[in-house]
């Protein structure tokens, strides 16, 4: 098994390179000059030429990538071009708030999509089966955007039942320890702002959570309805064990494996989700941070994200790879 993970981060290691020449490339072709974004559009040649100088953008792309990838090497993923910080360092400030996010979303997903594919899949072709197929189909249709859109003016303007956007009222001062909302409210003993942060996580993470949902609770009762027909199935049942007993030993046990591939999998998809739900509901998360960084053709702080986020990736496809083993003993043993 170690020597399984050991060649799977080796293989990780040209996706990653690979991936970083694309990526760079790719945005030093977008139009616009992050020099004249900086100085503003009226700013004199000779000031965007020396500003140019001064970050580096006036030597050749291939020189660029070099210097980018020795820093990058080195563990310094550069410095902003707007405010000067270093990446890295407001990377892990707002990198928390999208993983509260994505967890919520995902818990959201998994918490509903698994137990609705479930209950699917017990009575096919009947009413319920028909009302989850229609409700997943619609969960995958719906633009993220439009959903989000939609929720806030039903829920915040409407009913006034949830907040619109924000992490938490401004009003309220927390100090920040982990950068985790949630819990840097329960550090500071404050109930009262917890379940502020968690009123104002539930619009997005419903929003963020949509498509997974649709497509968890189709893959389950796919799963699900394909293993209830095995032999196996029907042997266990003309033996006289229980329905309980035949569906979570012999049904379930075998069916989590494609679920929990499409569960790893939608990470990679609420990570990218999640940069048009924190911009719809202003969530300060990574998310937010790159759109405003494209804005201002801010090159390392959008390069060093999405390679964070291609890493992270590829790190939770080999935590599901692994898990199939502990799933699949055939597996383990092979």
């Amino acid at each position: 098994m170690l020597q399984y993970i050991v060649r799977r981060l080796l293989s990780a290691v040209p996706v990653m390179f690979g991936l970083s020449i694309i990526l760079f490339a790719f945005i030093h072709l977008l139009p616009g000059d992050p020099a004249a974004t900086i100085l503003g559009q009226h700013a004199r040649p000779e000031l965007v030429a020396a500003m140019r100088q001064r970050l580096g953008l006036d030597l050749p792309l291939w020189q660029q990538y070099v210097n980018y990838m020795g820093d990058l090497l080195r563990g310094d993923l550069g410095r902003s071009f707007v405010n000067n910080r270093p990446v890295l360092d407001d990377f892990l400030i707002r990198f928390p708030g999208t993983i509260e996010l994505t967890v919520a979303a995902m818990i959201y997903a998994a918490g509903l999509g698994i137990p609705l594919g479930r209950f699917a899949a017990r009575r096919p072709q009947s009413t319920g089966d028909a009302i989850v197929t229609v409700v997943s189909l619609l969960g995958i249709s719906v633009p993220i955007f439009v959903l989000g859109l939609t929720l806030q003016y039903g829920f915040s303007v409407q009913l006034r039942w949830l907040p619109a956007t924000g992490r938490i009222d401004p009003r309220l001062t927390i100090e920040q320890v982990t950068h985790f909302m949630l819990i840097d409210t329960l550090l500071a003993g404050r109930v009262d702002a917890f379940i502020d942060a968690l009123r104002h996580l539930i619009l997005p993470a419903i929003a963020l959570g949509s498509i997974p949902l649709a497509i968890i609770t189709r893959i389950t009762r796919a799963a699900v309805l394909d293993v209830a027909n095995e032999d196996y199935v029907r042997t266990a049942r003309a033996k006289g064990l229980r329905e309980q007993r035949v569906d979570g030993r012999h049904i379930m046990r075998n069916a989590w494996l494609p679920v929990v591939t499409v569960l790893g999998l939608q990470v990679g998809g609420l990570l990218a989700g999640a940069v048009i739900t924190e911009t719809v509901f202003a969530w300060s998360g990574v998310g937010k941070w790159v759109v405003e960084a494209i804005e201002a053709h801010d090159y390392f702080v959008v390069q060093s994200s999405i390679l964070m986020f291609a890493f992270i990736f590829l790190i939770v496809n080999l935590i599901v790879d692994v898990g199939y083993a502990f799933l699949n003993p055939r597996i383990r043993y092979s």
